[in-house]
């Protein structure tokens, strides 16, 4: 299947299916991935037991993380070879923001500017959406079992984050789609008709919801 895009970014809260997703459609467009990895963060479930005393080293192993995996894509030919992400850079600030205090946020900026981090701007990023309790029933589905820590304060707080930043986002081009009631990834119908929106969208602000469906 082909489609306009050469780099498109799959982004959303914890437990929305960001992933999964990213997935499905390197298959369906034969894109090569560059997925998170979370699971390469020694610090992380530590994080979710006790978020005060591991907020500074989670965050900062994930930014160090990501801003190799940014510097290896820049290396990238995104003209021969069209690349699917699970996140978008930027986001690390966002995480920054809600789980560090005034002067750890402060020297995470700092090491941040430091690195400067030259991320390819993606032709479209799909923002995924779903309210908390979804996300919560999602994330207890797929059993990771740090995760099952996670506060719903936080998924709330992380939520609202999101919101503002996407709100504000005019970088790409950018497909909103609620995952409430749609089913992007078992569902044919409803993957098929995302499918044709993102090859309808080339730039400006669109929304993706039932309403969007054909059915």
């Amino acid at each position: 299947m082909q489609n306009q895009h050469r780099y498109i970014v799959v982004e959303g809260p914890i437990g929305v299916g960001k992933t999964s997703l990213t997935k499905k459609l390197a298959d369906s467009f034969g894109f090569e991935l560059l997925l998170e990895q979370a699971a390469k963060n020694p610090f992380l479930a530590q994080f979710y037991r006790n978020p005060r005393r591991y907020a500074l080293s989670t965050q900062l192993s994930f930014l160090m993380q990501r801003a190799q995996q940014v510097q290896n894509f820049r290396q990238i030919d995104l003209f021969h070879n069209a690349h699917i992400a699970d996140f978008i850079i930027d986001k690390d600030r966002l995480f920054a923001e809600l789980t560090l205090n005034k002067e750890e946020l402060k020297l995470y900026h700092q090491i941040f500017d430091h690195l400067t981090i030259d991320a390819p701007r993606p032709d479209l990023v799909i923002y995924l959406q779903a309210p908390v309790d979804i996300l919560r029933d999602r994330i207890g589905k797929r059993g990771i079992d740090y995760e099952q820590q996670i506060r719903d304060e936080y998924l709330i707080e992380l939520s609202e984050s999101y919101t503002r930043y996407f709100y504000n986002y005019n970088e790409s081009a950018i497909l909103t789609v609620n995952t409430q009631s749609v089913d992007l990834v078992n569902n044919p119908q409803d993957y098929a008709a995302l499918l044709t929106e993102i090859g309808q969208t080339c730039s400006g602000r669109h929304y993706f919801n039932q309403s969007s469906l054909p059915y």
